[in-house]
């Protein structure tokens, strides 16, 4: 017993070691220190999703060593015969029946009678974006995820599909809501090596006669950045100061490389609410820096209402995962019907501030629920329980650029999301927002090169 509890030990705390040492590679792969990694782990450990996880990698672990070492000794002790059956009747056998069973769900999951004909001609022949926004203004944006490093490959898929903006994504960290400060860099007085990256993404696209919407990313280990809850003035102040010198940077960033909007901030809610004075002092600081058109992406349910500063910026920025029907597999006059309320709503906050209404992201899964909490991110085991739908997505984004496209009040959108990474092989399982490889890419490429 003693000689079990020690290996046990000893294989906990090499899961901890691994778990340590591969959270400070990824930090030093993504311009950090050695010592920002090890603050990055100490962070980390309180969280409860974090200790849940890493319990149930050392439990797949310490299964693993445990099943090797039995049948180590069954071969050294019985032969390779009987080695040879229980590793067939205790592994092998209901490892294929898992598998077997897994595979038989997701097809059954993903099976759809949808026929739709991919139509050719909806698509930009050329090897740059014909500019349509030059004609009516609109934005056909596109928000782009999977750099690793500049990529014109990557680009010629959103020109092919009639993208004329794309929407650069750089994201900086803080731990959680209560977290009085953002993860900061040593030093913010030259490029690192991520941003030179997206340096070289933005001129990629630029010489593609694509648009760049600059837009900065505060992402949470846990919690929502819109629910940031801070205990006193000095904590929110030591928030602000510590934003405020990241949007400066990339305000920098975003003047050097000449992109065509630059958003100043996502889904923030709380600290609008908290600091409306510093958030419009900060608008005049990026303003003094950057010279281009100014947007903030706010929540759609009902962030937009505590903006102070809209009539400081040139577009209303929406996140407008707006909920559209109560059903699953709606019909596309049912999701229609689902933009009424919400239209009325935002045309009346055009009015107001007389400023033109952007959809800085909007996006629906490819599953059969999408227009019921469009907000909501599958999990890795949603195609075990949820029943995929192209058609739901195709009507989704068809029902939007109906509603929405020919308004004179309305700017236009960007899709969430595009994965340069994403292989269409796996899309006809796929559940996920990407429309690459599914018929809703030529349901956008179709509106997207509508200029009438």
């Amino acid at each position: 017993m003693k000689k079990f509890l020690r290996t046990t030990l000893i294989v906990y705390l090499l899961t901890w070691l691994a778990v340590f040492l591969m959270i400070v590679v990824v930090v030093m792969l993504n311009e950090g220190s050695f010592m920002d990694g090890v603050i990055n782990f100490r962070d980390m450990v309180p969280n409860s999703s974090f200790l849940i996880g890493i319990h149930v990698f050392f439990a797949q672990i310490f299964t693993v060593f445990l099943l090797i070492r039995y049948f180590v000794r069954t071969f050294r002790k019985r032969g390779f015969l009987v080695f040879l059956k229980r590793l067939s009747l205790f592994i092998l056998l209901p490892a294929t029946l898992l598998f077997t069973t897994y595979k038989i769900v997701v097809h059954i999951n993903s099976e759809e009678d949808i026929a739709y004909n991919w139509d050719p001609r909806f698509e930009n022949k050329g090897t740059i974006s014909k500019d349509h926004y030059s004609n009516d203004g609109k934005h056909r944006g596109m928000s782009v995820f999977g750099w690793r490093q500049a990529d014109m490959k990557a680009i010629s898929p959103l020109v092919k599909n009639n993208v004329e903006w794309v929407a650069v994504i750089p994201f900086f960290y803080q731990q959680d809501e209560q977290t009085s400060k953002l993860r900061m860099r040593d030093s913010y007085d030259t490029w690192s090596r991520r941003d030179s990256m997206f340096i070289e993404v933005i001129d990629q696209l630029h010489q593609r006669n694509l648009r760049v919407h600059f837009k900065p990313h505060l992402w949470m280990n846990s919690g929502w950045r819109s629910n940031i809850n801070l205990t006193s003035k000095r904590h929110w102040d030591s928030w602000f100061d510590s934003y405020r010198i990241t949007m400066l940077h990339y305000a920098r960033m975003a003047q050097e490389t000449q992109v065509d909007l630059f958003c100043i901030g996502t889904e923030l809610k709380t600290t609008i609410k908290e600091q409306p004075q510093k958030w419009c002092d900060l608008i005049a600081e990026i303003k003094a820096i950057y010279h281009g058109k100014l947007t903030y992406a706010a929540n759609w349910d009902g962030d937009y209402d505590v903006i102070p500063f809209w009539d400081e910026l040139d577009y209303i920025g929406i996140q407008a995962y707006f909920p559209l029907t109560e059903v699953e597999n709606p019909d596309l006059e049912a999701i229609k019907r689902g933009w009424d309320e919400h239209i009325q709503v935002l045309e009346s906050l055009s009015r107001q501030h007389d400023k033109p209404i952007l959809f800085t992201e909007v996006g629906y899964k490819s599953e059969a629920s999408a227009t019921i909490r469009p907000w909501e991110w599958g999990s890795a085991f949603g195609t075990l329980y949820k029943q995929k739908s192209d058609l739901t997505q195709l009507l989704a984004y068809e029902a939007l650029f109906q509603k929405l496209w020919h308004r004179e009040w309305f700017a236009g959108i960007y899709i969430w999301q595009w994965d340069i990474r994403s292989k269409e092989e796996k899309a006809a399982q796929n559940i996920n927002f990407s429309p690459r490889f599914k018929p809703a890419e030529n349901v956008i490429a179709k509106w997207f090169g509508n200029i009438n």
